[in-house]
């Protein structure tokens, strides 16, 4: 959760990465971001906030 950096020209690449960490499908891999609208820290650019969530049903 920040403003900068864009994550668009590494979005490939990290999906790349957590598939093979994973051992899944690139297609069952998504990865999104956000910003805060420039409010508190983050839009401030003091610092940047992070949050991942992962659902994996097996067999795929």
């Amino acid at each position: 959760i920040c403003e900068r950096p864009r994550i668009g020209p590494h979005r490939a690449a990290m999906i790349e990465r957590v598939a093979a960490i994973l051992d899944l499908p690139l297609e069952r891999v998504s990865i999104k971001a956000t910003t805060t609208e420039r409010l508190g820290f983050t839009g401030r650019g003091e610092g940047i906030a992070a949050q991942a969530v992962a659902t994996v049903r097996l067999p795929f």
